[in-house]
């Protein structure tokens, strides 16, 4: 790695002192300071001739502190001690670590990360999008940190493969988009890995679903109903399928396929497998097609897709309706209705034979019941509706709704969950009648 991208000219003449930096990581003056114990640290290294990454984090960081004092007597630079300590910190982070978004990653409010080119830095936090100070010095510091995000998994992103997923070592998935593609700078995306998996109670409380819905949804889990969960992006699909996974029985063989691994199943006997896009000869890829395929072989009694997109909808579908009850997926769809056109073009793309008609029995018989996501314009992600597949009439999917969320006034995220029937389709197979309870309950 080539670390003296990172510093340009940021060198200041002895004895000139820079302007206060007290409690401004972000200021100009604090990024200069930074970039100028950066730069003597790595001629330190250089003359010894030694790597940051292979000197160890304490000698590192011991060596950064005592730069961090020697030039602030030389050029005047006035820090407490909590200030020489974070300096030192956000130093080490450039050696070492993700520069400018390593406090974004350890902050738990924040939930996604944008980064809009150097100078345009944006979180999530409660579903909302703002802002951050956080910075990089320009292009060249960004895409030294890129390159610092997907060499160790050995992927590569330049001109001519300027697009790239890739996972941190926390589980956090990255997107990655740089130019020419990107016409104003590197762009990335970082969506954070959850440490702390979201209890089913935890909807509840959030007003993410009516203790109605998580009663209907623990019921159907257990009575291994087939579940597809549709949504938009960044709706809560994938939190929503780890959460229903603990209604599994801990008896049960599970295999999760996920192009990168989020789902935290709570489970002894766990099979995870992982895509593999292609290596830089674009060869040696493995799709989730071949790994539903392979899964099939694999003895499961349960397969948990992380999301259906392509040609694996076949051996998905087949999989739910040939002995495999109970396994669950996630597909980007606008409504439940909206998940069968979706899953029609996916198999006529897959190159299956058949009419409309016999898609849609297919796909009727396969799939029992479709959850809806969204997230409301307050940014509160919501379970919008359950429904239930019943068969094919005429030309036309028959679905029973069974909870929904109505939204009051439009628009606000606010409104109420109901219980629109009082009979599941499924009640044999649910147990207890299948009775929806017709409670009303408010979602702040």
């Amino acid at each position: 790695m080539n670390t003296h991208i990172l510093s340009g000219s940021l060198s200041a003449s002895a004895g000139v002192p820079l302007p206060p930096v007290a409690h401004a990581p972000f200021s100009e003056a604090w990024q200069h300071a930074k970039f100028m114990v950066f730069d003597r640290v790595i001629e330190q290294l250089e003359t010894r001739g030694q790597r940051a990454e292979a000197l160890g984090a304490q000698p590192l960081l011991g060596l950064i502190e005592a730069s961090v004092a020697q030039l602030g007597s030389v050029i005047g630079l006035a820090l407490n001690g909590e200030e020489r300590t974070q300096l030192a910190e956000d130093v080490r982070n450039e050696m070492t670590g993700f520069g400018p978004l390593e406090p974004l990653l350890a902050d738990p409010a924040i939930d996604d990360i944008i980064v809009n080119g150097p100078h345009a830095v944006y979180v999530e936090r409660a579903g909302r999008l703002a802002p951050v100070p956080a910075r990089f010095r320009n292009d060249a510091h960004l895409m030294n940190i890129i390159q610092r995000i997907v060499s160790p998994i050995g992927r590569r992103v330049d001109e001519t493969t300027p697009f790239v997923d890739a996972r941190l070592p926390d589980g956090s998935r990255v997107n990655i988009v740089v130019p020419p593609v990107a016409l104003d700078g590197p762009m990335v995306s970082i969506r954070k890995f959850k440490r702390q998996r979201m209890r089913p109670d935890d909807f509840v409380r959030a007003g993410a679903m009516s203790g109605d819905m998580l009663d209907y949804l623990s019921r159907a889990v257990r009575a291994r109903l087939n579940i597809l969960v549709c949504g938009g992006t960044g709706s809560g699909k994938t939190t929503l399928l780890n959460m229903l996974s603990g209604f599994i029985d801990g008896a049960e063989r599970l295999i999760t396929i996920e192009d990168a691994a989020e789902l935290q199943l709570d489970r002894a006997h766990v099979v995870r497998l992982e895509t593999r896009p292609p290596n830089m000869e674009g060869a040696n890829a493995i799709s989730p097609r071949d790994l539903v395929r392979n899964a099939l072989r694999m003895r499961p009694d349960r397969i948990i897709l992380g999301e259906v997109r392509g040609a694996e909808a076949i051996e998905m579908l087949q999989a739910m309706s040939t002995g495999h009850d109970g396994s669950m997926a996630t597909i980007h769809a606008n409504s439940p209705r909206d998940v069968f056109g979706r899953l029609e073009m996916l198999l006529g793309f897959a190159g299956m034979a058949g009419d409309g008609r016999a898609f849609r029995r297919y796909l009727a018989s396969a799939v029992n019941i479709v959850v809806h996501l969204a997230r409301m314009g307050n940014g509160q992600r919501r379970i919008t509706s359950i429904v239930e597949v019943t068969g094919v009439e005429s030309e036309s999917y028959s679905l029973n709704p069974v909870h929904a969320f109505e939204e009051q006034p439009p628009l606000s995220g606010l409104g109420r969950f109901r219980t629109l029937s009082r009979l599941s389709f499924f009640a044999e197979r649910m147990g207890d009648g299948g009775i929806a309870r017709p409670a009303i309950g408010p979602a702040e």
